[in-house]
């Protein structure tokens, strides 16, 4: 069986993801039965292209074709003609489109395929939930991911539960959870202790992941120190003085590194498909503080692995909670149980590849 995985957004958590896959699929256990190509656009700043040929490149055959994720009606035809092509020099059994612009682009050059193929498409956040867009666009989103499953066919793979429950409204659609490789990321998981209690996110800095808020919660704790595990564009708006801003690693073992010193994750975001970050926080036992949105929710379990807010006030007592060093440990311990019973990228992975053997 030939699968065919399609992504424009290989960054962030959704690189974790495509990492763990090739690293599954292209076991050679796997790879006798379902031979993986993934079809990636390299063009996301905080990834290094080399790190992509190496770290996906594990049994699995990779192809860059240029795709932006604005709309741009020349490039994206463009992007279209060249993905047809390697569409049908490849004849797969199975396309997996990944986020929202793959799913569009790769509809359409399957339609030209003119030979029916199964097709699964995996939002990772559906667009229309984004805060940063007007009333209308929301309504063209949502509208452009129901029309395109009407009339192109497919079924949609939910990776968390309330996405699932989105995706059940529009039309088609399984649930296999986002995981990852809990024994990857525990080989950086250690006991370490802060002189000053230290917490932080592993992100690019973006609008989405909303630094400006996580610059107000450092204003409100200047005897905690905060850090923000990466970079991005909006830098400038983190201004508080007990912020430390690391930078792009260049490699994830780094930023394991320096998400297993931190004492207390912290999950600002306006939007999320399933945090991937939020996950390997709590497979190091992590207590999590997460916006209370679609994604985080799916993850955190209130007052048991960590506190979901809504308002940045709630913090006060739920910081306060955590501050005691035996609730972390009590928290992170659930967090780990948690990944392990529902976020175990081998367990959904195995999942995923039932579906397609369906």
């Amino acid at each position: 069986m030939k699968v065919v995985h399609v992504i424009e957004a290989l960054g962030g958590g959704v690189y974790t993801y495509f990492k763990d896959l090739s690293t599954f699929f292209g076991d050679e256990q796997h790879n006798k039965s379902i031979q993986t190509t993934i079809i990636y656009s390299g063009n996301r700043k905080e990834i290094n292209p080399e790190n992509i040929k190496k770290d996906l490149s594990n049994g699995v055959k990779l192809i860059e074709i240029n795709m932006v994720r604005e709309f741009l009606p020349i490039q994206d035809l463009k992007s279209t003609f060249k993905l047809w092509k390697e569409l049908k020099k490849i004849n797969p059994d199975i396309i997996h489109l990944h986020s929202s612009k793959a799913g569009v682009l790769g509809r359409i050059a399957h339609f030209f395929l003119f030979k029916k193929k199964k097709i699964f498409y995996t939002p990772h956040g559906y667009s229309f939930l984004r805060t940063d867009i007007s009333a209308f666009n929301k309504k063209l989103y949502r509208l452009i991911e129901s029309s395109f499953q009407s009339v192109f066919g497919g079924a949609t793979v939910a990776c968390g539960d309330t996405e699932y429950a989105i995706a059940k409204t529009i039309g088609k659609s399984h649930l296999v959870r986002n995981g990852i490789d809990l024994k990857e990321v525990r080989k950086y998981s250690s006991k370490n202790k802060n002189d000053i209690l230290t917490i932080g996110i592993v992100a690019r800095i973006t609008y989405a992941r909303n630094p400006a808020l996580f610059n107000d919660i450092a204003l409100r704790n200047p005897s905690i120190n905060f850090v923000w595990i990466g970079d991005g564009e909006l830098q400038p708006l983190l201004t508080a003085a007990n912020i430390r801003i690391t930078g792009w690693f260049l490699n994830r073992e780094e930023a394991l590194t320096a998400l297993n010193a931190i004492d207390i994750y912290i999950q600002t975001s306006l939007w999320e498909g399933l945090p991937i970050a939020v996950l390997e926080a709590m497979a190091m036992q992590k207590p999590v503080l997460a916006t209370n949105i679609i994604g985080n929710k799916d993850v955190v379990i209130h007052n048991e692995t960590g506190f979901l807010f809504d308002d940045i006030t709630e913090l006060d007592t739920y910081i306060a909670i955590l501050k005691d060093e035996e609730v972390r440990n009590r928290f992170g311990k659930k967090g780990l149980e948690r990944c392990q019973h529902l976020f175990d990228s081998t367990k959904n992975f195995t999942q995923l590849m039932a579906l397609y053997e369906q």
